[in-house]
Formats: structure tokens, C-alpha cells, sequence
């Protein structure tokens, strides 16, 4: 989707990329696919308008180490090391203080990101800009007993009705932009 935020132009690209059913490796490339697409369709923006402020989000069903992110989207985790043709993942640091937005096994993962265009994290008078990032993990959304004690609060687990609210915290952004 394309299109004006307070007057600035926006491409917000949404994805729900292939799950790891199956096994991680055997199901990777069905993601490394999706992740080549949203890489194309960001370099089509960034063709037209070098200066597009893009965000691509979603659940990615990897985490931003992985390397549909890392290698194909072209990510970086920190604001220093970015250059113009790559992307800058804010998730990355909060993934690697353990960070996660579901859990597997004991194991937290950040399947759910927002990675920005090098645009959305310049200071520009005047212009939207990447503040923080974050994982909205509040207790009221958390299962509070049993063995899941802690994760996110699931709406079914199989077909039984559990009243919470997903399987997934979560993930959020703030832009800031001066008066």
C-alpha cells in the first residue's frame, strides 16, 4: 500500500511468509522466495524515489538473523552500518537480547518485524523518522499459569477456545516527526 501519512509519502508492504512446517531447512526456501519478492518490490520504490520511505512488516516466520532477512531483504541491526541499498531492521537488537514475540518450545523467537528504507531513519527537518521499536508483551496478553506460563495468551489451542489472544505478542514502531 502506498500512500500519505500527515502529508508524506509511505509504502507500507504487509507479509505473512510461509511457515516452518515441515522442518526450518525443508521449508526455507518457500521464505528466501517470499523475502526475494519483497526485496524486488522494495528496489522497484527505491528505483522510481531513492529517498522512499518504506516498511515491510509482518510475520516473517524467521528471525532477523536468518537469511532470508539478513542476505535476501538485505538487512543491517545497526543504524552505523547501513548503506543506502540495504534495509535497517530494528528487530535484530531486540532479538539479540532475547526478545521474542512467540515462543516454541522453550525457545523465543521474532518471527514479527517491521524493517524500514534507509529514508526512515535520516534526520530530516520536518519529515517522519524511526524512533524505537518494540514487542507489545504486557502481561494482561501473556498466559499466567501452567506450562506456557509467561507466553502469549492464545486465542484457540486446537479447537478448544481459550478467550486470549493470539499465538504471537505484538510488534510496534514509533516515527517521530518535529512540529
Amino acid at each position: 500500500v502506498s500512500g500519505k501519512l500527515l502529508g508524506e509519502n509511505l509504502h507500507l508492504i504487509v507479509n505473512h511468509w510461509p511457515s516452518r512446517r515441515g522442518g526450518e531447512k525443508k521449508s526455507a526456501p518457500k521464505r528466501i522466495a517470499a523475502a526475494d519478492l519483497g526485496r524486488s518490490i522494495i528496489d522497484s520504490l527505491l528505483a522510481a524515489d531513492p529517498e522512499a520511505k518504506i516498511m515491510l512488516m509482518g510475520d516473517l516466520n524467521d528471525d532477523p538473523v536468518d537469511v532470508s532477512i539478513k542476505k535476501h531483504l538485505k538487512t543491517v541491526g545497526e543504524k552505523e552500518k547501513i548503506k543506502s541499498a540495504l534495509l535497517f531492521n530494528p528487530m535484530e537488537s531486540l532479538y539479540k537480547k532475547g526478545v521474542g514475540s512467540l515462543a516454541y518450545r522453550d525457545s523465543w523467537n521474532l518471527f514479527d518485524q517491521i524493517i524500514i528504507s534507509t529514508s526512515l531513519i535520516k534526520e530530516q527537518q520536518h519529515a517522519f523518522r524511526y524512533y524505537t521499536a518494540k514487542v507489545f508483551n504486557k502481561n494482561f496478553i501473556m498466559q499466567q499459569d501452567g506450562q506456557y506460563k509467561g507466553y502469549p495468551f492464545r486465542t484457540f489451542v486446537g479447537n478448544t477456545f481459550q478467550g486470549g489472544y493470539s499465538d504471537h505478542f505484538p510488534v510496534y514502531m514509533f516515527l517521530v516527526k518535529e512540529k
